[in-house]
C-alpha cells in the first residue's frame, strides 16, 4: 500500500507518519507540505507545494496511491469564519478533488473533530461538518471522517499550536486518571494512527467514526 500524508508536521500527522514508516505493509509514504521534514527514511518521499489550493504543477507526483491521510488543519483561535473556512474547507476540497480525479480507487481519511455539526451554531464545528459533507460527495473508493476527542501525544510528539501545547501540558498529570475513569474519552497519537492505517488498508462500514470506533480499531 502506498499512501499520501498531508499535515505531517502536525501532532496527528507526526503520529501517522511514525506508524506508516514502521508498518511493513506500507511501501511508500508521500508527505505533501510546505515545510521540509526533519525525517529521513527509505520509504519517505516529500513533495513541496507552494499552495494548498492548486496542485496543477505537481499532479504527476500525486498519482498511483492507495490512501490519503489528510491531517492538515488549524485551530480556529483568532480566525473569523472566512479565514477558517479557507484553511479548512477550501484546502481540503482542493486536495480531495485533485486526488479523487487522479486516484479513484483511493481511500481518503480526514481528521475532523468531536462535536462536528454542519448545521451547528459553533463556527469551527459548522465549517468542519460542511467539509466532511463535501469530501464524502467526492468519487473516492471510500472516504472516512474521523472525529477523535482528546488526543494524548506520545513519543516526543508536540502540537505546533501554542495554545494546544499549553493545554496538553496542563492535562498531562491528570491524563492517566482520566483514562482510568473515562477510558472512552482519550486516544493517543499512536492508537489513532494505528486505527487510521487499519481503515486505509481494510476500509470501514462507517463514513463517520467517533472516538469509540477508533479505539476499537486501534486494538
Amino acid at each position: 500500500m502506498n499512501v499520501i500524508l498531508f499535515g505531517a508536521t502536525g501532532m496527528v500527522g507526526q503520529g501517522v507518519l511514525r506508524e506508516c514508516l514502521a508498518d511493513p505493509g506500507i511501501g511508500r509514504v508521500l508527505a505533501v507540505g510546505r515545510t521540509p521534514l526533519a525525517v529521513s527514511h527509505e520509504k519517505l518521499q516529500q513533495l513541496r507545494v507552494g499552495s494548498f489550493l492548486d496542485y496543477s504543477a505537481v499532479e504527476a507526483g500525486l498519482a498511483g496511491y492507495d490512501a490519503c491521510f489528510y491531517c492538515l488543519g488549524v485551530s480556529a483561535i483568532g480566525l473569523d469564519e472566512a479565514g477558517y473556512r479557507k484553511l479548512t474547507y477550501d484546502y481540503a476540497l482542493a486536495a480531495g478533488a485533485t486526488l479523487a480525479r487522479l486516484n479513484p480507487g483511493m481511500r481518503l481519511l480526514y481528521i475532523s473533530g468531536a462535536g462536528t455539526d454542519p448545521g451547528g451554531k459553533v463556527m469551527w464545528a459548522r465549517v468542519k461538518g460542511q467539509t466532511e459533507d463535501a469530501l464524502l460527495a467526492l468519487p473516492f473508493r471510500s472516504a472516512h471522517m474521523l472525529r477523535p476527542g482528546f488526543i494524548q501525544p506520545l513519543h516526543g510528539i508536540r502540537s505546533k499550536t501554542r495554545a494546544y501545547r499549553l493545554i496538553y501540558a496542563l492535562m498531562a498529570p491528570p491524563t492517566p486518571l482520566l483514562k482510568r475513569l473515562a477510558p472512552g474519552s482519550v486516544l493517543t497519537t499512536e492508537s489513532l494512527a494505528r486505527a487510521m492505517v487499519r481503515i486505509a488498508r481494510e476500509g470501514h462500514a462507517k463514513a463517520r467514526l467517533e472516538i469509540a470506533d477508533l479505539q476499537q480499531l486501534a486494538g
